[in-house]
């Protein structure tokens, strides 16, 4: 695992001022290249790429499983990946950044709405950030990284990173990886909840999604429509429910 802060001089200002050593949060140009044509950048914490990796391909639709993962080199900076799908040309025409906005309106079209049976009570959600606090390590040095994990059953797979999409990719690649039924799981995660976050969640099949802080119109208008959950607000021992409201057992 690679150090995911370091440490830095600074002055510290109160009533006195007196220089001290602060942990600040990494973060470093990533380069995600598959099948050696879609390439992009990211700022990211330099850890877990891996599970970035797989997280954002399965997340933009460019796989739909491990099985379409051919191979996965890291390399310093670089992550080459071979994917193995037929129409991968015209998948990628149409993926823009992981923290991109434009064009969510466009690829809300190419979603399938989230079919799942799954319900949680409203103790486990607040149990769940709870949970979340605790693993959040590096924030907790550092005050500079979201934090998100997928829950699923017994498992709790959590990540952090400097960009809160990214450490859903991480999660989702996570999950992926251990072989998670993404229909009967929910992310909990601290960051606010727009269209193209909406967007990965169902079109990885998540039904509900939890937040501490708050949704976008645009992230209401694409969970209301994808079929999924959005729960916002978790904060001690309240949240606000924003869509489908039935798979919480209140």
């Amino acid at each position: 695992m690679s150090p995911m802060y370091k440490t830095v001089p600074a002055i510290k200002v109160n009533e006195k001022s007196k220089s001290v050593m602060e942990k600040v949060v990494k973060d470093e140009e990533i380069e995600l290249i598959a099948n050696t044509t879609l390439k992009r950048k990211f700022s990211i914490s330099p850890d877990s790429l891996k599970e970035f990796a797989v997280g954002y391909l399965l997340g933009e639709g460019i796989i739909r499983s491990m099985e379409n993962i051919n191979e996965i080199n890291i390399e310093d900076n670089t992550i080459n990946v071979k994917v193995d799908m037929e129409d991968f040309d015209i998948i990628q025409e149409l993926v823009v950044g992981s923290d991109c906005f434009g064009g969510w309106r466009q690829k809300i079209e190419f979603v399938n709405k989230v079919e799942s049976n799954f319900t949680i009570d409203k103790k486990e959600i607040i149990d769940s950030f709870t949970r979340l606090k605790k693993s959040a390590y590096t924030w907790k040095e550092t005050g500079g990284t979201h934090v998100a994990a997928l829950v699923y059953k017994d498992k709790f797979l959590s990540q952090e990173d400097v960009s809160r999409h990214v450490a859903v990719d991480k999660v989702i690649g996570a999950g992926l990886i251990e072989g998670v039924d993404f229909k009967n799981s929910y992310i909990v995660y601290s960051g606010r909840m727009p269209a193209d976050m909406l967007i990965k969640i169902a079109r990885v099949g998540i039904p509900l999604l939890t937040s501490n802080a708050a949704p976008t119109t645009s992230g209401y208008a694409v969970a209301q429509e994808a079929g999924v959950t959005m729960v916002g607000f978790v904060r001690g021992n309240r949240f606000n429910i924003y869509t489908h409201a039935d798979r919480i057992i209140l």
